[in-house]
């Protein structure tokens, strides 16, 4: 792969070499996509306080993220389909995280299986939770995330139905694939991309397909993905789950002071103020906006993470600065795996390291620690 500057080089580079219908499912929000365009945008508006004549030796990026020592405050979020970015997607970015001393978060939707990342990595990783209506099949989850050897569970809150993503309809996204000649094309397009997947029999969504009642192949998986998710979710399944997982907890997807202040009640060790990436809620604010009313609140009380719109290491220290005492990163690290494979991933997150490190130090500040709203000139929220 092409060596890149930052996140957008990835990003150019991904587009040409993955499927346009697997490119635009990762890339894409709902609706209109103001949501998803925002959480980018708010990141802009805010400013950074540049200091000179300070003491910039012996910066530190590490810290700690539910108790867990990380290399900075940056894990990989979890995304569905990773594995048809790139032929074995979720094991080869489990492994650049690995590396880079991060944590990676495995989706319930991923094409490589909890076991098989299991399998293909030494340091415990986090699991991703969708509650479905079928709760022995979300139990038998909990109990394979434990047995795999877990480290944490990321609850998701906000897809109990699903938002309507306007590309993926254009692009006649379906599970399974219909490959249509559109797709077919697209597909021969990309050569390299086709030849990766060649080299896999990891093609389906392996933590369903082979494990969920009646389903036991790819024909059976699209309409029990379609009846399964569950609009009767509520605060009190929660507890069921945290004392059948017993191990630390995130709840993922909190948009709202009030669900914050319940979010913090239920126990959990920490919350991911997040829109889903633009891709639920269209029209609902940005998930940088919302973070210090929310940290604010809250914080005292339970661990607060951010995710949505981050795509530079400065991104990451603006949100540190607003109240967050970690992050995830989503399409950064998909654009590096599209590009490039495990190379890529491990490249997106050098990017961000040293854009984070650099910009700590034309702050004034040596250390994550220091990165509090003392650095900010200016900012909306």
């Amino acid at each position: 792969m092409a060596p890149a500057l930052d996140i957008a080089d990835l990003k150019k580079q991904a587009r040409r070499r993955v499927p346009k219908m697997f490119f635009d499912y990762a890339d894409s929000g709902s609706y209109t996509q103001s949501t998803y365009a925002a959480n980018e945008a708010d990141f802009h508006r805010i400013k950074l306080r540049q200091r000179v004549l300070v003491d910039m030796t012996n910066r530190s990026l590490e810290t700690d993220m539910i108790g867990q020592k990380v290399s900075m405050p940056v894990a990989l979020a979890p995304t569905g389909l990773t594995g048809m970015q790139h032929a074995d997607g979720e094991i080869l970015a489990a492994q650049a995280a690995e590396e880079a001393g991060v944590p990676f978060t495995l989706s319930t939707m991923s094409i490589c299986s909890i076991e098989d990342v299991a399998a293909n990595t030494t340091s415990p990783f986090w699991f991703q939770l969708y509650v479905m209506k079928d709760r022995d099949f979300v139990g038998s989850l909990i109990d394979r995330a434990k047995a795999a050897g877990c480290s944490a569970l990321v609850l998701t809150l906000d897809l109990q139905i699903l938002g309507q993503r306007h590309n993926d309809l254009r692009n006649s996204l379906s599970t399974p694939p219909k490959f249509t000649p559109k797709h077919l094309w697209q597909m021969a397009t990309r050569p390299l991309w086709c030849m990766e997947m060649l080299k896999t029999q990891r093609r389906t969504f392996g933590n369903i397909v082979g494990h969920a009642k009646n389903v036991s192949d790819l024909s059976s998986l699209g309409t029990w993905t379609a009846e399964q998710f569950d609009p009767q979710l509520s605060w009190k399944d929660v507890a069921w789950i945290k004392e059948r997982w017993g191990g630390k907890l995130i709840l993922k997807g909190v948009m709202d002071v009030d669900d914050a202040k319940m979010a913090a009640d239920t126990g959990a060790d920490a919350l991911i103020v997040s829109n889903h990436g633009g891709r639920q809620l269209d029209g609902a604010p940005s998930s940088i906006s919302m973070l210090p009313k929310i940290a604010e609140a809250v914080g005292d009380r339970i661990e607060v993470h951010m995710d949505g719109g981050i795509r530079s290491g400065q991104d990451v220290l603006k949100a540190m600065a607003l109240g967050a005492k970690g992050t995830f990163i989503g399409r950064p690290f998909l654009y590096g795996l599209g590009a490039g494979g495990k190379a890529g991933v491990r490249q997106a997150l050098e990017i961000i390291r040293k854009e984070m490190d650099t910009t700590l130090a034309l702050c004034g500040k040596r250390n994550i620690h220091e990165a509090t709203r003392d650095i900010i000139a200016d900012s909306p929220f």
